[in-house]
């Protein structure tokens, strides 16, 4: 993997200044979370720096770098093509950055619509991205915030609840990786919850 400093001159270089303001947060708050859950900082650090290296394409051109990185596009990438700067941003920063962890490339894949039973880093770098310190656009903000340090699926959960419940308002198509994503959450939830009664 290439030098921290390297990538971060890079980043720089590939995005505006609200979305570099806007990556700085995310690693500072995945920092954090990090060490409330014993994530690898270093990890922590370089997948929020990462995470939206991509997001200032164009539609157009996510969609042929997509392409080129031989990524399966489906109907609702199509219709939502910012949908595929994780991925692409994910295929990118291996190439670029030559960094070859899995979990921080999965990190950065699945950072917008989440997925079936997610790492730690990988939640950490999704929720991250919705409280870091610059974010202020949705009604319960500092709930998920709160919620993030107290027990992060929990956190997860609302943040699910919040982003389809703003899909749903303005009628747009769902992914059913967010589908998935917040069912798994809320089976771990039951599930460590009937474990925690079982100890008393």
């Amino acid at each position: 993997m290439k030098e921290y400093d390297y990538i971060k001159r890079e980043i720089k270089n590939l995005l505006d200044a609200d979305r570099y303001i806007h990556s700085l947060g995310v690693e500072k708050e995945a920092v954090k979370l990090g060490e409330r859950y014993g994530v690898d900082i270093e990890k922590c650090k370089t997948a929020a720096l990462i995470h939206d290296c991509q997001k200032n394409l164009k539609d157009k051109d996510l969609i042929e770098k997509a392409l080129f990185y031989r990524i399966n596009i489906d109907k609702i990438q199509i219709k939502s093509p910012q949908l595929l700067h994780g991925p692409v941003g994910a295929l990118y920063s291996k190439e670029k950055f030559e960094i070859d962890d899995e979990d921080i490339l999965n990190a950065v894949y699945y950072h917008t619509t989440g997925r079936d039973n997610m790492s730690m880093l990988e939640k950490i770098i999704y929720i991250a991205d919705i409280i870091e310190e610059n974010r202020n656009y949705f009604k319960g903000l500092d709930e998920i915030r709160n919620q993030a340090y107290i027990d992060i699926n929990k956190a997860l959960i609302m943040s699910a609840d919040s982003t389809i419940t703003y899909i749903l308002q303005r009628k747009n198509l769902i992914h059913p990786l967010t589908i998935e994503f917040r069912n798994s959450l809320i089976l771990e939830v039951e599930s460590y919850e009937k474990k925690e009664k079982k100890s008393f």
